[in-house]
């Protein structure tokens, strides 16, 4: 069999092992530590806007989002449907109901026409949401001035899901930054990784103190241990910590390798036909995460996403489709959704290609000849 060639595996820099080595060294075996101090201001310095909480995962940093904007049982939460369910998980983790948003074609983003119409429809209903929830897709950035403006209109707080788009810009302005609240990832797959983890990213000091009390298992100012509010298990290990310190240090370079994988892909593959790429508009620019294609078989002669991803498998090459649009998933089948067909079209054509900043030439082009291969 073919060497294995991954969607997306971790990449190591020559750092990390420095900075976890001193963890061990110090004995700061803990979710607390100088890693983590590090980490954080490392993040703050890049993002060069807000504070940021270094948590266990980017969920765990959208569920603390959600009980800061004071979202509780009964309520609604706006979630853009073409996302990854952890977008839309935490809302139930408060006993609140998600409503589904769909994409516009410039970006696969949050339509914020349909945004628009989703908030007038609630609140005629007497359901005002009480957050939105725009991701950005595969790094590339949402139309966050359209929809900041949407938010600012109805008074309805944004939590930014940046969690596939650190490096990403929109305006100059690091993604994550962009709404009241930013949730970034360090999954193994992410741009870079602390192996599991994530962070919060917030404008308001005191808001940032909070997520920290409560990540902590919320635990009072005592000689004992006195708890007044709920707590959660949620802050960041100092040891991986120390990875996402080193890995802090290669970013710009990951982006770099990922932008110019999609580059590659872009060069070969764009003169096939029915083969479409989602290029960056005007104002934006995409961390390129994940290379993406989308295959229209009325063009291209039947072939379709399966047929590409199934040969690729056969080769073992991982490719993945599209994410099936939350509003499609049996788990959130009883809520509200607001459709125009844009993230159904996207999941049926839609196929995610190995898009790792550790990839070869050889790797890169053994996908691209596979492809090309169905259109000789």
């Amino acid at each position: 069999m073919n060497e294995k060639i991954w969607l997306s595996s971790p990449h190591m820099g020559e750092s990390e092992l420095k900075f976890v080595n001193a963890a061990f060294e110090t004995n700061w075996i803990a979710p607390l530590g100088p890693n983590v101090d590090g980490f954080e201001n490392d993040l703050k310095a890049y993002l060069k806007a807000g504070d940021v909480a270094a948590l266990s995962s980017g969920t765990a940093a959208l569920h603390l989002a959600l009980i800061l904007a004071d979202v509780k049982a009964g309520d609604e939460v706006i979630c853009q449907s073409m996302t990854f369910s952890a977008s839309a998980n935490p809302i139930v983790y408060q006993g609140a109901t998600p409503v589904f948003v769909d994409s516009e074609t410039d970006t696969w983003n949050m339509d914020p026409v349909l945004l628009e119409t989703a908030i007038k429809d609630r609140i005629s209903k007497g359901r005002k949401p009480k957050a939105i929830i725009p991701v950005h897709l595969y790094g590339m950035p949402a139309k966050m001035e359209e929809i900041q403006a949407v938010a600012e209109k109805y008074e309805i707080t944004v939590i930014e899901d940046a969690a596939e788009a650190l490096g990403s810009l929109y305006d100059n302005r690091a993604c994550g930054t962009l709404g009241e609240y930013g949730v970034l990832s360090f999954n193994g797959n992410k741009i870079i990784t602390t192996s599991s983890g994530g962070a919060l990213v917030g404008h308001n000091p005191h808001a940032l103190t909070k997520v920290r009390f409560l990540a902590t298992q919320a635990r009072d100012p005592a000689p004992h241990y006195e708890h007044s509010h709920i707590g959660y298990n949620y802050r960041m290990s100092n040891v991986t910590a120390g990875i996402g310190r080193g890995q802090m240090e290669v970013l710009d370079e990951r982006v770099r390798q990922r932008r110019a994988n999609y580059s590659f892909y872009e060069a070969q593959l764009q003169g096939l036909p029915g083969i479409e790429f989602v290029a960056e508009p005007a104002r934006m620019f995409s961390n390129r995460w994940l290379s993406t294609i989308l295959v229209n078989p009325e063009t291209s002669n039947g072939i379709t996403r399966e047929t590409i991803r199934l040969a690729l498998e056969k080769l073992n090459i991982e490719s993945r489709p599209l994410w099936k649009p939350m509003h499609l998933q049996p788990v959130f089948s009883g809520a509200p959704a607001y459709v125009n067909g844009t993230a159904a079209r996207l999941f049926e054509n839609g196929l995610c290609l190995p898009s790792g900043s550790n990839l070869t030439t050889k790797q890169l082009t053994a996908t691209v000849d596979c492809i090309k291969s169905h259109w000789q």
